[in-house]
């Protein structure tokens, strides 16, 4: 009989519990090499919609599908042990009813094996978190800049910007923690209205381009890589320059084909070693 211990993996409650006594941290992940590095270094990791622009090089989050981030999903919690794994709802796949809403979410629980779902919108989608969690599925919200509304923002632009803009959101924020979302996404917005939303909530507030004060903040992986291109959003920082290092690598191995040096012997098959 197997004797060996699995590490505990984060769950939502612990997540809830860091209220006011630690900050989470989180990244996105979207294939088993990478949810597999970071799995040990974060709380919880978000299996975003963002898959789409950065996985497959999509314009926009609008065209991924349930299944796609199903798939994603699986590769992602097969992959880890620790971090509590978050699933975004793509876009259409809960915004007709509660009812649709439970189903796509299910979905992404019992064949993804996600812990939890993230869904965006205001004070309109409250009543599906409501729906969602009353049936068993744990809910991050959303809400300021929210990419699946790319296209009523006009673009990717910072929210909550003027008094009735601010209000707006706070509104959203406190529909959302009074419907049983166990979080809220704070992204892309002012820096005081975050931290006020911070203050005013009694779950913790994830920030991505919105205030340190809030309880924990997440990033786009590939940003803190280097592997995003020249250009990275403003709050986003490079902690590492991970895709110089990919580039280098390509280059030595290629010159190596190339110039005959790899492979050698050793790297084949029915070779009888010298005696």
């Amino acid at each position: 009989m197997s004797v060996h211990s699995q590490a505990k993996r984060v769950t939502v409650p612990q997540l809830v519990a860091a209220k006011g006594e630690r900050k989470i941290a989180a990244l996105t992940a979207y294939i088993a090499p990478i949810a597999r590095l970071l799995d040990e270094a974060v709380d919880m990791l978000l299996v975003g919609d963002s898959t789409a622009m950065v996985g497959y090089a999509m314009p926009d989050t609008l065209s991924i599908t349930v299944e796609m981030m199903a798939a994603h999903s699986a590769a992602v919690v097969r992959a880890t042990r620790h971090a509590c794994v978050i699933a975004d709802m793509p876009f259409g796949s809960y915004q007709q009813s509660p009812a649709q809403a439970f189903a796509n979410a299910a979905t992404l629980l019992s064949a993804g094996g996600a812990s939890g779902v993230k869904l965006e919108g205001g004070q309109a989608l409250a009543d599906t978190t409501l729906f969602l969690v009353e049936r068993g599925i744990p809910v991050l919200a959303h809400v300021g800049l929210m990419p699946q509304y790319v296209n009523t923002m006009g673009g990717f632009k910072a929210q909550g910007m003027t008094e009735a803009a601010a209000r707006r959101i706070m509104d959203d924020a406190r529909a959302h923690a009074q419907a049983g979302a166990f979080g809220v996404v704070l992204e892309g917005i002012s820096e005081p209205l975050a931290r006020e939303i911070t203050a005013a909530l009694p779950i913790p507030t994830i920030g991505i381009g919105a205030s340190p004060a809030c309880d924990g903040q997440i990033l786009v992986t590939e940003d803190i890589l280097g592997l995003s291109g020249e250009r990275i959003p403003k709050f986003a920082r490079r902690f590492a320059d991970a895709g110089q290092v990919i580039q280098q690598a390509a280059r030595d191995y290629a010159q190596s084909v190339r110039e005959e040096t790899f492979p050698t012997l050793t790297h084949c098959f029915g070779v009888r070693s010298e005696q």
